[in-house]
């Protein structure tokens, strides 16, 4: 399957190198890009893309508010957040409005795909700079004792699928640790995304990382 992505990035340079990275995959196709986010609500709706990648300092309407405003797009695509700046507000900003991603434009090549490949999947990846601190800051502002609250209302197995979340593994992954199918993980990861407000995986492992199970 062809993983559509939306690029919108105002350097046509810094856009030119991006584009040519992801379509050097068999499975990724840029089907539209635009120099800031203006459009991208419009762009969505031509498109129908899996993922959106964005840059965060734009012109008119910046990367951010771009989150803001697909999060509740009718077929909202993951939305994975590149830049130059490792700024603590715009990791906050981001992760707080349901980004799928948080990239440094430093990513090396392979990783920028694999972020792309990721998102579509409907899970989430940070750069390795995005530290551990900054994900136990960003939780939901009530320490660890309010977070672990939080998980208390999700079942046995749910809680063993959001610690293994939380330890950054794959649905794959989780089911060869739990010993179920796939296609279980993904129930219950629906369910807990569901109860605990989450709007995808990342908000879920940063909740697990406030609780200190991870």
């Amino acid at each position: 399957m062809t993983v559509k992505v939306v690029l919108l990035e105002d350097e046509e340079l810094v856009r030119s190198g991006i584009r040519m990275i992801l379509e050097s995959a068999d499975d990724l196709e840029v089907v539209a890009e635009d120099t800031d986010g203006s459009r991208a609500v419009e762009l969505t709706d031509r498109y129908r893309p899996d993922v959106v990648l964005t840059d965060v300092q734009m012109p008119k309407v910046d990367g951010l508010e771009v989150v803001k405003r697909l999060a509740g797009h009718p077929a909202a695509p993951a939305v994975v957040v590149l830049t130059t700046f490792d700024v603590d507000e715009y990791v906050y900003t981001a992760l707080r409005h349901g980004a799928a991603g948080f990239l440094l434009k430093d990513t090396p090549p392979r990783e920028l795909v694999t972020a792309v490949r990721v998102a579509a999947r409907g899970e989430a990846m940070l750069s390795p700079k995005i530290t551990k601190r900054l994900l136990t800051d960003f939780a939901s502002g009530g320490g660890s004792t309010r977070a672990r609250a939080r998980l208390s209302v999700l079942t046995p197995r749910e809680h063993d699928v959001s610690v293994h979340i939380g330890r950054g593994l794959s649905n794959a992954e989780i089911a060869k640790a739990l010993v179920v199918s796939e296609s279980t993980v993904k129930v219950h990861i629906g369910r807990i995304m569901a109860k605990l407000d989450a709007a995808n995986r990342t908000q879920v492992a940063i909740l697990v990382h406030d609780a200190g199970l991870s």
